[in-house]
């Protein structure tokens, strides 16, 4: 795999192209023993040991988001990409259920925007839990075609990102969930960025025939503070390249819990999701067999206890498909959005494209649209 991957560049092709689709591929299947798992504790020339504040965040905080205290935190970054921290599952067990359960059910809700929203109304997409609970609570051999909650793509949170423009504006913009600003504020606080503002976030709901194209993270008006990617359910692989699509990426695999912090020169670096695979049996039970239990929550704490039948519909979902939470500060210190003139304001509602719109033709690299919001293929300018 290295030596194909130093070939492409040799030879002046777009060399993360080659490498996604060589781990996008069904037939054969690709060699995934070049891929990076932090969680094996494996020996790697690439991989290095990241340095994080134990200070920064009190066991007692840590706990009240359903982490373990820092300093028992296994932390790396990678050779050759600066400012890169991935955190390997550093959840307390029985926590990573309360998130789960606030992706699925929680930050769906509107006022938030999702895919659906281009294909339904308000009055339809206003509980897609709700809507999902009895379709996903029957075996699925026996009922009826896929729920909302299956047909969900993306759900935007904050400052709701613009499809179209590829902008963030401040006439369309909710509340950010002040549990998830919690939990983004200590982590990054950790890896060394106090002050951290959590002000968009997008969730991605993937199939196992979900992929994520390759891209660059550049909307936000502020590059200097960090990208945040928290992954739970299914398991993925994760390529990180460089600054030029000619650069090869290194692969590596995201787990039921695992984190990034994509920050510094990293931060405005090509990657993309080319694969979703089955989380290995000793993650499953992280995230299927464990819920939270109301004798292990503090009074203080950020999580709640994820009722059984709650549980029973997230643990059902969990078992096809993977979610993704990103988080991001848009604007820096005395930044403003820019004027936009009240006839190019248009709203997620009437945007002809969204995450899940956009495929790319693996032949020609040319993009088309789609006119179906349940694309296996996610495309666009957000991780």
């Amino acid at each position: 795999m290295a030596k194909m991957a130093a070939s492409m560049v040799e030879s002046g092709e777009d060399a993360f192209r080659k490498v996604f689709k060589f781990y996008k591929r069904r037939n054969p299947p690709p060699d995934f023993s070049d891929v990076v798992d932090f969680s094996r504790g494996l020996p790697s020339d690439k991989i290095v040991k990241a340095k994080l504040d134990p200070t920064a965040v009190s066991d007692v905080e840590a706990a009240r988001i359903g982490l373990q205290p820092v300093r028992d935190w296994r932390a790396f970054g990678l050779q050759g990409y600066p400012g890169f921290i991935f955190i390997s599952n550093p959840f307390l067990p029985g926590s990573q259920p309360f998130w789960i359960r606030q992706c699925l059910k929680t930050y769906p809700q509107k006022p938030n925007v999702c895919n659906l929203d281009m294909h339904m109304s308000p009055s339809e997409t206003q509980d897609i839990w709700g809507q999902s609970v009895r379709g996903l609570s029957t075996p699925s051999g026996k009922r009826e075609p896929r729920t909302l909650l299956e047909r969900l793509r993306w759900v935007t949170l904050g400052y709701h990102y613009n499809w179209d423009t590829k902008t963030y504006s401040s006439n369309h913009h909710t509340a950010f969930p002040a549990d998830l600003h919690s939990l983004s504020s200590k982590v990054t606080a950790a890896c060394g960025f106090p002050g951290f503002t959590a002000e968009a976030g997008i969730l991605n709901y993937y199939r196992s025939d979900s992929s994520l194209g390759i891209h660059v993270d550049e909307s936000e008006l502020d590059h200097s503070r960090p990208l945040l990617s928290f992954s739970f359910g299914q398991s993925a692989i994760f390529l990180l390249g460089g600054t030029h699509r000619q650069d090869a990426p290194t692969a590596m695999f995201m787990h039921s819990g695992d984190m990034m912090v994509m920050s510094g020169q990293s931060r405005l670096l090509y990657h993309a999701v080319p694969r979703i695979l089955p989380a290995p049996e000793g993650h499953t039970a992280s995230f299927l067999d464990l819920c939270c239990s109301v004798s292990h929550l503090q009074d203080s704490s950020v999580l709640e206890s994820v009722p059984e039948e709650d549980w029973k519909v997230c643990s059902r979902y969990l078992q096809s498909s993977r979610l993704n939470v990103t988080v991001r500060q848009v604007l820096g210190p005395g930044q403003s959005f820019p004027e936009i003139p009240t006839a190019h304001l248009k709203t997620d509602a009437g945007q002809t494209a969204g995450y899940h719109d956009e495929h790319v033709e693996q032949d020609s690299g040319k993009r088309k649209r789609s006119s179906s919001c349940d694309s296996a293929e996610l495309q666009t300018n957000h991780l």
